[in-house]
């Protein structure tokens, strides 16, 4: 890995190197914190976690041929140098923004409450038509999984683009600064992790942190449809790029791109006209819901700033797929199973919702709680309740303490609906498994607390 010595990760991290003279230049193959996954030539940091301490597994990774370790603890009898610090969470993240700082790489960071993963995924997608790129792998967006993903750059690649998840105030100034990104992307201000931050104002704040390490000819593009993002006006004395679905709110000025119309193709995806600054052009996005719209035109956008031609940004978008646990489409034995089950908050149950209706057959949705939504969470769980009922659904299984109020807000605007509460996800499966037909189309999601993915593989498993 480039620069990463014995000698400049002891400085990065102000640690102190102990162990032979003649290593202290030993440029090491890789940096772990899963002691299972050390191997020759690693860097192991022995991280003090909840459950599991990485400090009694520093014997073990030496045996497996690691070339150092970073830890808190003097070591009595060292099978090997290492590098002694005073938190080893900290030097991960100082020794991932000096690897960041050795590539000659363009970084694309993501944050926003709604659809980070998603859009990643669109905006790799696109890029990868040019550029050989590296993106956030699973859900390694927070301060220990951001400094993985960056150690996973190679001098190969050109382009990285981070996802960069937060729940409280001064984490993504953490993130940016390891990050460093070229172009930040914000896809929403929504309503998430509102127990630390309060309110859509608090989320706008915390969020738009990630600016003050922006490249200094660095870009923002932004969601010109959401209302605390289009009040952004400059950053560094430079415009934002603004995308949405009309020219209205920020998106028909220079440079910006927006869709008209948008054609939906149920769960085949949908279609829209993108207009572009020198041309517009029809655009296929093979993933449904209209929110996966917008999600492309980020993609479009950040394209556009890398130099990507038209042609080029569109092909990137017709690739695009989804991953498990996001809009994730399983057919099974005649039925259809939308695994959307990695997290859940009141905008993305919505547009999860909005998908569901697309299905030919029964509409059935299992839904569980949402987690960190603060002194409001019951009316917000009530609210999906309420929605889920005015989109014709044809059943709603619920599971979960707080899904009480969705199912309770389903009951109160619905008199067709079949609504069922359980308190586990035994009872919740043992009924819905004798309840489901063939032709039946099933959404489940949940917050990831909830452990639905249990669920849909339980589902899978019982239609085989």
């Amino acid at each position: 890995m480039k620069n990463l010595t014995l000698e400049h990760i002891a400085d990065c991290c102000h640690g102190t190197y102990i162990g032979p003279e003649e290593q202290r230049n030993f440029e090491v193959t890789g940096v772990v914190i899963d002691s299972r996954k050390a191997e020759a030539g690693n860097l192991f940091v022995a991280i003090k976690g909840e459950r599991v301490d990485g400090h009694t597994f520093i014997d073990a990774v030496y045996g497996q041929g690691a070339a150092a370790v970073v830890s808190e603890q003097r070591l009595e009898v060292p099978k090997g140098p290492y590098i002694l610090v005073e938190s080893t969470a900290q030097a991960l993240k100082d020794i991932a923004a000096f690897y960041r700082d050795s590539l000659d790489i363009k970084v694309v960071g993501i944050t926003g409450s709604v659809g980070k993963t998603s859009t990643k995924e669109m905006i790799a997608s696109v890029l990868s038509e040019k550029y050989r790129v590296l993106k956030t792998a699973g859900n390694f967006n927070n301060e220990i999984g951001l400094p993985l993903t960056i150690f996973r750059l190679s001098e190969e690649d050109e382009v990285a683009v981070l996802e960069m998840g937060i729940s409280d105030f001064n984490e993504m100034h953490r993130l940016g600064a390891i990050a460093k990104p070229d172009i930040c992307v914000i896809t929403n201000i929504g309503l998430c992790h509102l127990e630390n931050l309060g309110s859509r104002d608090g989320i706008l704040k915390a969020k738009t942190e990630i600016f003050e390490h922006l490249n200094g000819t660095g870009t923002v593009i932004l969601n010109g449809e959401d209302d605390k993002l289009s009040t952004v006006e400059n950053v560094n004395g430079k415009a934002p790029v603004f995308y949405g679905k009309s020219e209205k709110n920020q998106c028909g000025k220079e440079n910006c791109i927006y869709a008209t119309e948008i054609r939906n193709l149920g769960l085949d995806g949908m279609k829209a006209v993108f207009h572009f600054p020198e041309c517009t052009k029809e655009v296929e996005i093979p993933i449904p819901g209209e929110h996966n719209v917008l999600n492309a035109l980020a993609g479009a956008c950040v394209g556009m700033e890398l130099g990507l031609d038209v042609e080029q940004i569109c092909a990137g978008i017709k690739k695009a797929q989804t991953i498990g646990g996001r809009t994730n489409l399983i057919h099974a034995n005649d039925m259809l199973i939308i695994d959307d089950c990695y997290n859940a908050n009141p905008v993305s149950m919505r547009a999860s919702i909005d998908v569901l209706t697309q299905a030919k057959g029964r509409m059935i949705a299992v839904l569980g709680d949402m987690g960190e939504l603060g002194a409001d969470e019951k009316r917000l769980h009530y609210e999906v309740g309420a929605y889920a009922a005015s989109r014709g659904l044809d059943a709603l299984f619920c599971c979960g303490e707080l899904s009480k109020e969705l199912a309770k807000g389903a009951e109160e605007h619905s008199e067709t609906m079949e609504i069922f509460y359980f308190a586990t996800k035994e009872e919740l499966l043992l009924h819905l498994k004798s309840y489901l037909k063939k032709g039946d189309t099933i959404l489940v999601k949940a917050s990831h607390f909830m452990e639905f993915p249990d669920i849909v593989r339980s589902l899978q498993a019982s239609v085989q």
